[in-house]
């Protein structure tokens, strides 16, 4: 094994970091030897390095330590993925729809199962409802049969792509209310009504918006 591979291995196993001259020691190489390799490391962005406070009088010491190789994706890079589905999504003939089912399946998920028999009333569906969206960052507020979101934590991408990510919200809550036993359903989502409103009616019977008013999410 080379010496730059044996450094590899040793700033790995020693996730606390190490210094040069630790490095030299425990490879049996002198320091500028090290820290020539380390520099090489260093631009293949194999190695990181933090400046740490002296024991007395002197320069800092600095410590290595190996990239995480499993580190994961930038926010940044996140976000230009989701932007690329949901594009290709909106495309689709059928994406809304495909985007709404997909909503569904995990708001019945994301919602404790309910015991046999057991219906909530309108009042405790719009609670559960509300907290399963306060999880996810959407700020809600229940009120006159209705579902207020101050908050959307994908906002850029419902602003460029709203048929598929509003749709999936629109699943999302739907399938929670279906999975804990509630026939209130989504009658309609009223998309940016404010700069930072979203707002979800909901009334009983099926989703859409010629679904009867009988119940609704109370005041």
């Amino acid at each position: 094994m080379g010496t730059r591979a044996r450094l590899e291995a040793v700033l790995t196993a020693a996730p606390g970091g190490l210094d040069a001259e630790q490095l030299a020691e425990r490879l049996g190489v002198h320091a500028n030897t090290v820290r020539w390799h380390l520099a090489a490391l260093a631009r293949a962005n194999a190695v990181s390095s933090t400046p740490r406070p002296p024991a007395g009088r002197g320069r800092p010491r600095i410590v290595y330590r190996a990239a995480d190789r499993n580190e994961g994706g930038t926010r940044d890079e996140y976000r230009l993925l989701a932007t690329m589905l949901s594009a290709t999504l909106a495309a689709q003939r059928d994406g809304a729809a495909a985007c709404e089912a997909a909503g569904r399946e995990w708001g019945r998920y994301l919602v404790p199962r309910r015991l046999p028999l057991a219906r909530p009333s309108s009042r405790e569906a719009c609670a559960k409802v509300t907290s399963l969206l306060a999880e996810h960052g959407f700020r809600p507020t229940a009120a006159d049969g209705a579902v207020r979101m101050r908050r959307c934590p994908f906002r850029d991408l419902a602003e460029s792509s709203p048929d598929v990510v509003c749709a999936v919200h629109r699943g999302l809550i739907d399938g929670a209310l279906e999975e804990i036993g509630s026939d209130l359903r989504v009658s309609g989502l009223d998309v940016l009504v404010e700069p930072d409103l979203c707002v979800a009616r909901l009334t009983s019977g099926p989703s859409g918006p010629s679904s009867p008013a009988a119940s609704s999410c109370p005041a």
